[in-house]
């Protein structure tokens, strides 16, 4: 008889069974995610709420930055550079974009908070979750992820602008551009970037599950180059220069997937190795 039974005379309060397993129960897994689901939009609310108070900055700076001959990026790029004619055609095209401007720009500051949470729900799935090495594997996505923004907004935005800006099939059309078809524009190549650049995560991660090994990378590197290339033809307009300026990125990225797989098949060995031996 326990303590609080003899002092109270109550019962003992029953304990939740647990799977005989020890694994956790399906409906935890789904309660678990939407809690880390939860957090990690509280993560980029924040963010749109940060960016709520430099929005001037962000509209007018960012934004709007690449529309101006003299942005800083065609002087540093020696690309010959002209203003954009921005137009807003629709009734809330202006409302659209300054609040699509603060819901990216909140996503891209909240982002390691999301990544964060999602990893942590991920990671017990490969091996035993600790604290630090969770922090670290954020801070690896999230390095990559922002990598890839900015490499989309200060390479593949500026050449891709001014081809289209300078493209006439005709001296009587002239190209006066939607803001809602610019927005839209300049967020899809950005976070397409952005998405690419996690190559060398989604390589760790499959290679640490068994899903890919260094040698099937090696196997195919030259179909992947091939993919790097027209990869880049649809991210970037018809121009050979921009297209060339994405593949090289998409290209490296694959052969730095190659040496992170070894990473994540090694890693993989000895948390195999440890489960084996009985070690914790």
């Amino acid at each position: 008889m326990e303590e609080r039974e003899i002092m109270t005379g109550e019962p003992p309060k029953a304990k939740p069974p647990k799977d005989r397993t020890g694994e956790m129960p399906f409906l935890d897994h789904l309660e678990e995610l939407r809690w880390r689901i939860i957090k990690g939009f509280s993560g980029v609310a924040v963010g749109v709420v940060i960016a709520f108070f430099f929005s001037d900055f962000l509209i007018d700076k960012v934004i709007m930055g690449p529309t101006q001959a003299d942005f800083f990026v065609y002087k540093f790029l020696h690309i010959s550079a002209v203003d954009l004619a921005i137009q807003s055609r629709k009734l809330p095209g202006q409302f659209f974009t300054y609040w699509g401007t603060l819901i990216v720009a909140g996503a891209i500051i909240g982002c390691p908070i999301f990544f964060y949470q999602m990893w942590a729900f991920i990671e017990p799935a490969m091996g035993k979750s600790e604290k630090w090495k969770t922090r670290g594997y954020t801070f690896f996505i999230t390095f990559f992820f922002l990598f890839g923004v900015a490499f989309g907004y200060f390479i593949l935005v500026p050449f891709a602008l001014q081809f289209f800006t300078q493209f006439q099939i005709s001296d009587v059309i002239h190209n006066d551009f939607d803001i809602n078809a610019y927005f839209s524009s300049l967020t899809m190549w950005i976070l397409s970037c952005g998405a690419v650049f996690e190559l060398p995560v989604l390589s760790y991660f499959l290679s640490k599950i068994g899903l890919l090994t260094p040698e099937f990378l090696k196997q195919y590197r030259r179909h992947a180059i091939i993919v790097c290339f027209i990869l880049g033809a649809f991210l970037t307009p018809p121009d050979p220069v921009s297209q060339v300026l994405v593949s090289i990125p998409l290209i490296l990225l694959y052969q730095f997937s190659i040496w992170i797989s070894k990473l994540g098949v090694r890693n993989r060995k000895k948390d195999l190795e440890k489960a084996l031996s009985g070690e914790d």
